[in-house]
């Protein structure tokens, strides 16, 4: 079916077909089941995953082997509804949750359908992405948008659910002390949400100075600029335990290199806890021993459950505020496509780049 499903214009897409190649192309959509809805794409931004398939046709153990269409933080307005749906109108603006899990598996059942291994999630090969003008997804996916919440903060919730259910792993509080590492769009969320659970003091770390100036204006109680050089680890350590004036009960790295996870396990207090978000190396070098001698948890994360609610709330209520992190904004076309992920990919003072389609 090349039409966009009602028998209007046809449905386009941004395919990813090879190495730094992107085409807007024509996307068949499937008929909308009893229980799917078709939704019109109008808010879409950039992940730095994306970005990784785009330039190297990969991301961690993910390949893309044949053209994909990219792109999962979105949200739009529903079309069309189907048969059996009851809590979704046409018209209605929703943000999009881009995992579909089976429901079946021991993980689904147990509550962590994020670990579902038969996961079918927008733009992780081979399932296609939501950089297009319409999409047909689960109903229950699919979550309503208060008034004043607008399209473009309900495609931040995709980015802002990471750092919120790393908040939960991490059983942030009103008591929490929080080390960030990195300030990029992971960090910049996670350092969002801690403030929204509760941390009274975060304290944020990154080699960038624009950054780091990015995370101070978002409300980052201090910061502590780095070097990328590991002699240098032992006395930013020092330095950042000096600044947080207290014990760091956890810390998030949102980088994932030897350097940062090894600054988070050495700043931590006793007994605090070291929460992993970052993926920027599949092999690190870590002190375990001492973190173990001093029992750091050690928590792990992969993507999110159930956080779309949360995270629409605290948008609502004006807990969280992250139209500051959206920095770079592009129509649908060919030209502006490409230009919106060099912009991307660049990084700079390009914290997230969104598409208005």
């Amino acid at each position: 079916m090349g039409k966009g499903g009602d028998g209007g214009e046809e449905n386009m897409a941004a395919w990813l077909v090879g190495i730094n190649t992107l085409k807007i192309q024509p996307f068949k959509l499937p008929s909308v089941g009893p229980h799917q809805v078709r939704v019109r794409m109008k808010a879409v931004g950039i992940c730095g995953s994306d970005v990784h398939y785009l330039k190297a046709m990969r991301c961690a153990h993910f390949i893309v082997k044949e053209p994909m269409v990219i792109g999962h933080e979105c949200a739009g307005v529903i079309e069309e509804v189907g048969s059996e749906v009851k809590s979704l109108v046409v018209g209605d603006r929703v943000a999009l949750e881009p995992g579909i899990s089976c429901g079946r598996c021991r993980h689904c059942k147990g509550g962590r359908y994020n670990l579902c291994v038969d996961m079918k999630f927008f733009a992780t090969p081979p399932v296609h992405g939501s950089l297009a003008n319409q999409v047909v997804h689960p109903a229950d996916l699919c979550f309503k948008l208060p008034e004043d919440v607008s399209l473009e903060e309900g495609a931040m919730c995709e980015p802002l659910s990471v750092g919120v259910h790393a908040c939960r792993r991490a059983n942030v509080g009103p008591e929490t002390n929080v080390l960030i590492m990195g300030a990029g769009p992971i960090g910049l969320v996670t350092m969002l949400a801690a403030r929204a659970f509760g941390a009274p003091r975060i304290i944020i770390v990154d080699v960038d100075e624009y950054r780091l100036s990015v995370a101070k204006s978002l409300g980052a109680d201090d910061f502590v600029k780095v070097s990328t050089n590991i002699q240098d680890l032992d006395d930013e350590v020092h330095q950042i335990q000096k600044v947080m004036g207290s014990d760091i009960d956890t810390a998030f790295d949102c980088v994932g290199f030897s350097k940062t996870m090894s600054t988070a396990l050495n700043s931590t207090r006793l007994g605090g806890k070291v929460c992993l978000i970052g993926m920027g190396h599949d092999q690190m070098t870590l002190p375990l021993t001492s973190a173990s001698a001093r029992e750091v948890d050690i928590v792990s994360l992969f993507r999110y459950k159930d956080t779309w609610p949360l995270c629409i709330e605290f948008l609502r209520s004006g807990k969280i505020d992250v139209k500051p992190l959206i920095t770079h904004r592009f129509g649908f076309s060919q030209k502006e496509v490409e230009e919106a992920f060099e912009v991307s990919a660049r990084g700079g003072n390009a914290i997230k780049v969104m598409f208005n389609l």
